[in-house]
């Protein structure tokens, strides 16, 4: 059942803009300007003066009559400049949360807005990960996994990532809770996807993604694969340097 609600675009309205997200302007901004800044103004006084402990996000669940997955998920968007160094701290900092969602219907709500990776520039990342968990190689959830990685010629990442996320979110990996999320990487001369799971000294689960990856993919049997443990990454402060490669 769901496998087969995946596959079905649903009609929503457009959800809170973010980085990421395409551009809706409607070009009305002018109009209230002035009664808009003085508002802001004392929105953003209001709640700095709010204190910190009574701030709770609300819980994301399903809404009526909507498909649940098995687990809630975040998108992230992150860009950075090339050749800059990066620290854990700076990149933290850099990562854009855009939303998250708990059903198939709130997912395409994201999703049917948001910028396909082929049309992205630069050296940007779109990030799906459960909730509750950072795209970062040091969360808890990731520091002791590693991720498998497959390297695209330009105009393959939009249909390559969609495929992966429908296949993540609709747990045909079938490897319990291992998978910790996905990432699309678009750089200037590669598209890089990869996915993330918990336990790289697992090698029994790490070969089944990788299997089921080449299926969901439907990549060539000659198709080079590389893995990289977290910890290797941290080492180096390299995503995609000093790879496992795999055929």
């Amino acid at each position: 059942m769901l496998l087969l609600a995946c596959a079905l675009k649903y009609a929503s309205e457009t959800p809170v803009m973010d980085s990421g997200l395409k551009d809706d302007d409607s070009g009305d901004h002018d109009q209230n300007e002035e009664n808009n800044t003085q508002k802001d103004s004392e929105k953003e006084k209001n709640d700095r003066e709010k204190p910190q402990s009574t701030t709770k996000r609300k819980a994301v669940v399903p809404g009526p009559a909507e498909h649940p997955l098995q687990y809630n998920y975040t998108f992230w968007y992150s860009r950075r400049t090339p050749g800059r160094p990066t620290s854990s701290q700076s990149y933290e900092q850099n990562i854009k949360q855009i939303g998250t969602f708990a059903s198939v219907e709130q997912f395409w709500r994201f999703y049917s807005h948001m910028v396909r990776p082929g049309d992205l520039t630069g050296h940007s990342d779109f990030h799906l990960f459960k909730e509750g968990i950072k795209p970062m190689w040091e969360d808890d959830a990731n520091k002791n996994g590693g991720k498998w990685i497959i390297r695209l010629r330009k105009g393959l990442a939009s249909r390559c990532w969609e495929n992966l996320i429908l296949a993540m979110l609709g747990e045909q990996f079938m490897v319990g809770e291992e998978i910790c999320g996905a990432v699309v990487s678009v750089r200037f001369q590669e598209d890089i996807i990869s996915i993330w799971n918990k336990t790289a000294s697992d090698q029994a689960t790490t070969a089944r993604i990788r299997d089921t990856l080449r299926r969901v993919l439907n990549l060539p049997p000659n198709t080079i694969m590389e893995y990289k443990t977290h910890t290797d990454s941290i080492k180096d402060n390299s995503s995609f340097r000093n790879t496992k490669i795999t055929l």
